[in-house]
This record gives C-alpha cells, sequence and structure tokens, in this order.
C-alpha cells in the first residue's frame, strides 16, 4: 500500500461500518489500495482510528460488490480488474449514455447547456489530483444524465457508478487522456446545444469507447510492468 488510509470521521449520521465500507471502497476505486493487495484488518482498523469489527463487516459487503476477493486460508484481496469486467462495463454504460446524450439533446435547457460549458472553461486551466479530476468527470456525465429527464435512467447510471469510478480512476489516470477527455466533452456538449439528438448520441458513444480502449491500454501496461517486475525479482543482477 503506497499511501495510508486517513482516520474516519466519525460526525457523520451514517452507522461506523458504512464510513468504514465508504472509506474502503473510495480508496479501492482512487488506486489507495491497489488489486491484488492484501487487506489485513489490524492494519487498516489501526490506520483509520476504529476496531476490526466495522473493518471486518466493511471487507464482507466489498466481497458482496465484487471490490474484494476472499481466498481460502490467505485472507481478503483487493480484486483485480479482467478484461471480460471493463468489456461488459463499458458495453452497458456506451449504450446507456447514448440514450441519456441523445435525450438530453431533446430536453436540455439554455441554461443546463450554459452550466455544462461553465463547467468545462473551469476544469480546463485548473490543476487538479487524479481525485479531483475523476470526481470532475463524473459531475460532467452528471449533468447530462440530468438533463436527459429520464428519473430511471439517471438511476440506473448511478447504480453504476462505483464500477464506473474505478474504471475512470485508471484511464484518466493516462497522460493525456484527461485533455482528449474535455475536448470530447466540448464536441457533446456543442451537439446538445445544436439539439442534434443523433450526433449527441454518435459522439457520446464514441466518448465511451475511447475511454475503453484508453482502459485497456492501461491495464495492458501495468500487466507487463508486473512481468518485468516478476522476472526482475526472479533473476536479480549478480554484483
Amino acid at each position: 500500500m503506497g499511501r495510508k488510509l486517513v482516520p474516519v470521521k466519525l460526525d457523520s449520521y451514517k452507522p461506523l461500518r458504512e464510513i468504514v465500507f465508504e472509506s474502503l471502497r473510495e480508496a479501492i476505486i482512487n488506486g489507495v489500495l491497489e488489486p491484488g493487495e492484501r487487506l489485513m484488518e489490524i492494519q487498516l482498523a489501526d490506520e483509520m482510528g476504529v476496531s476490526r469489527t466495522p473493518v471486518r463487516e466493511a471487507i464482507r459487503k466489498l466481497e458482496l460488490e465484487n471490490f474484494v476477493v476472499m481466498i481460502p486460508r490467505k485472507g481478503a484481496y483487493v480484486a483485480g480488474v479482467s478484461h471480460k469486467d471493463v468489456a461488459d462495463v463499458f458495453e452497458i454504460r456506451s449504450a446507456l449514455e447514448g440514450l441519456a446524450a441523445g435525450l438530453a439533446a431533446e430536453r436540455a435547457t439554455d441554461e443546463e447547456i450554459e452550466q455544462m460549458e461553465r463547467f468545462l472553461l473551469y476544469h480546463e486551466g485548473e490543476e487538479m489530483s487524479l481525485e479531483q479530476i475523476v470526481t470532475s468527470d463524473t459531475g460532467f456525465h452528471a449533468l447530462v444524465y440530468k438533463a436527459s429527464r429520464n428519473e430511471r435512467l439517471v438511476q440506473i447510471l448511478d447504480n453504476l457508478r462505483e464500477q464506473i469510478q474505478r474504471f475512470r480512476a485508471t484511464s484518466l489516470s493516462v497522460p493525456g487522456r484527461l485533455k482528449d477527455a474535455i475536448d470530447e466533452h466540448r464536441g457533446i456538449v456543442e451537439a446538445l446545444a445544436r439539439h442534434d439528438v443523433e450526433e449527441a448520441q454518435v459522439l457520446a458513444n464514441a466518448h465511451i469507447v475511447t475511454a475503453e480502449n484508453v482502459m485497456f491500454e492501461a491495464l495492458r501496461l501495468s500487466r507487463e510492468q508486473e512481468k518485468a517486475l516478476e522476472a526482475a525479482q526472479a533473476h536479480p543482477e549478480k554484483e
């Protein structure tokens, strides 16, 4: 674990187990806890300033949501991201994002279009951490979802959000991807402003396909680096 977790804030109305669960899930999404990393209850409890019980309960819940895998006689580990995981989520997301953009092109108000444009302008010039970048990207898409005026569609996309967030953190960490994503967002906003339903759908789908390809490339590079490290450890140079 490259960075330590921060102590949880206990001034929330939520139960402690829920606060711990959300903190661990965010740590996995943002890469603080990395795929394949073992989750030690005592260490996590110490870092978060809580007892082992809410940590144990949070890990069980994370397993149910496929963020954690339990290996018999070894313990809990952060789940890796497979090629199929990515393909499944992006396949669903492409269809839903295209639908949302098409509906937004029909239904978005001038005020909503202006809000999206301000959002893009603000984040273009900002120096942001990866966590802020992910939040920014999420915020833009939320504006498009809202403009679709379809509450059921928004609910379905919200249910996918946590899985999408994990992929966002990986793809948006790739050098140059943030700038490209902003350019793609701008194209979508321009189509919405023209109320061009077909173009909005095409651009939204293309945006998701590009993000998927970037994600696959990031995973490929990560696995190559892991193999190179394993080879170096297996055959260290003689001094």
